[in-house]
């Protein structure tokens, strides 16, 4: 009975949360679109100039700091904690929405997933809050509102399901069916927000879409073996952001103070952008998440080009998860692992339609260790097109799994050996 009274809980916080989730998602699109388009276009520029491409990410650090200081909750998770359902209370919800609105709108390297779910989890704990709810049923209900929210961004309940039961199985254990049935059912009643009913047309979101792949309809046993290569770099790439991010970036963020870190690291991801664009790049692709700039980077042909997109993203990836921003982490390293993959393509003519593939499911493993959504997302985002594609995908998903599996047991023991 209990557990019907959950499944029941789930389908009415379906609706409300995937509004919610459009909401943010649509406003995101719309502050992106008035700050860096339209203020240039009042301005009489042609693009961003560069006082803007400075100055707006650190804008963005003032606001979060602002949110972070006097709003309650510490603007929800960092980056750094990934996909986190944990319920918040209400009052957190203002900060959580200013501080990734300053992040995401005004340049900063990180994706909308994180507090998309943060979202979420608060709504659907606050809707529930009529019916009393033990701390294990609470954490259930939030994981719920977190699959339907989440599910806009990753095209349905089915990869947005795996990725949350992937996120959520060390703390469910042994009761991960059941405890995911509600969030199974939320974001599949939520979902009816985006893909509409009758003559009604659906909310349209922005989200991770490669317009005009060529179609990919026959696998060769070289491009199975880039896969593998891909897979493998990928990771040894996403490591090194994250060990320097930790190691170096966070160190010199704490000694600044949250402040002098926040606008300090936007003017850094600005000044990388604006170097990018100095070397012959587009320094809209060095800011944001990446999620609109994977067309330009696996059409060009230039390994110059690349190499520099490669390497200024994943300075400001590392800038911006740890200087105190928030945002998610997941869409930046989708766009490292096709920013990989785009050499062999360069190089070797590779399909751009494969490249996407195993580019997005060897970042995201490497990332976020999602083996089974990583594959399961690459072949939803190339679609018919690139039917042929997953067998590199699940090759690419998993060197990246095990590689990045294998860096955290040596990072691990040695961190052990240091302690002794």
């Amino acid at each position: 009975m209990a557990r019907l009274r959950l499944v029941g809980l789930g389908a009415l916080i379906g609706i409300p949360t995937a509004v919610a989730a459009a909401l943010f998602l649509g406003f995101v699109h719309e502050l992106q679109h008035w700050l860096w388009p339209d203020l240039p276009d009042a301005l009489d520029e042609s693009a961003p100039p560069w006082y803007l491409v400075l100055g707006l990410p650190a804008a963005g650090g003032a606001i979060v700091w602002l949110a972070r200081t006097f709003l309650p909750g510490e603007a929800g998770h960092t980056p750094l904690d990934g996909i986190d359902p944990s319920p918040l209370p209400l009052s957190h919800a203002p900060g959580v929405v200013i501080a990734a609105l300053a992040s995401l709108g005004f340049g900063l390297v990180l994706g909308p997933e994180a507090p998309v779910v943060t979202l979420g989890a608060i709504i659907a704990v606050a809707l529930v809050s009529f019916t009393p709810l033990d701390e294990k049923e609470t954490r259930v209900i939030a994981l719920a509102g977190a699959f339907s929210a989440i599910a806009a961004l990753f095209g349905g309940p089915l990869v947005a399901g795996v990725m949350m039961t992937e996120a959520a199985a060390p703390t469910l254990g042994t009761a991960l069916t059941p405890g995911l049935l509600p969030g199974f059912v939320a974001a599949a009643v939520g979902y009816v927000i985006f893909l509409g009913f009758g003559d009604w047309q659906g909310l349209d979101t922005p989200g991770l879409a490669v317009p005009n792949l060529e179609r990919y309809d026959s696998a060769r046993l070289v491009d199975l073996a880039f896969a593998i290569g891909v897979g493998i770099v990928t990771a040894l790439v996403i490591a090194a952001v994250h060990r320097f991010a930790a190691a170096v970036v966070a160190e010199r963020a704490r000694r600044a103070g949250l402040a002098a870190a926040l606008m300090g690291g936007g003017l850094i991801v600005g000044g990388l952008a604006l170097a990018a664009d100095g070397l012959g790049a587009d320094s809209q692709d060095v800011l944001f998440s990446g999620q609109h700039s994977i067309a330009p980077l696996i059409a060009e042909t230039s390994t110059g080009i690349v190499l520099v997109l490669l390497v200024a993203k994943a300075i400001a990836y590392a800038i911006s998860l740890v200087a105190g921003f928030r945002g998610g982490a997941i869409f930046p390293a989708i766009f490292l692992g096709i920013g990989v993959a785009t050499l062999p393509v360069v190089w070797f003519d590779m399909s751009p339609t494969f490249a996407v593939a195993i580019g997005a499911a060897a970042g995201m493993a490497a990332h976020g260790r999602f083996l089974v959504s990583s594959m399961l997302f690459a072949a939803l985002l190339v679609g018919s097109q690139g039917f042929d594609t997953i067998s590199g995908a699940v090759l690419a998903a998993a060197a990246a799994w095990m590689a990045a599996t294998a860096l955290d047991q040596r990072r691990d023991a040695a961190a052990a050996a240091e302690a002794q």
